[in-house]
């Protein structure tokens, strides 16, 4: 996991506020995407790759804040 040291904080958090949560209107994809999935309506495949591809920037933001804690 040396591979997060890599990246800045703020640059994780910036990803998360502008990839995670875009498009800001009518509501974020990845908002829409967890609602269709806790529905159980994420059965498209372009789909799953939009809560991915969205909602990877705050999977690495957790696990760099994880790290950081442990080396603390």
């Amino acid at each position: 996991m040396a591979w997060l040291d890599e990246f800045p904080l703020p640059l994780v958090v910036l990803a998360c506020l502008l990839l995670g949560l875009a498009p800001f209107t009518p509501e974020p994809h990845l908002w829409e995407k967890l609602k269709m999935l806790a529905e159980g309506r994420l059965v498209r495949p372009l789909d799953m790759f939009d809560l991915l591809l969205h909602g990877a920037p705050f999977v690495v933001l957790l696990l760099k804040l994880r790290r950081l804690r442990q080396a603390a």
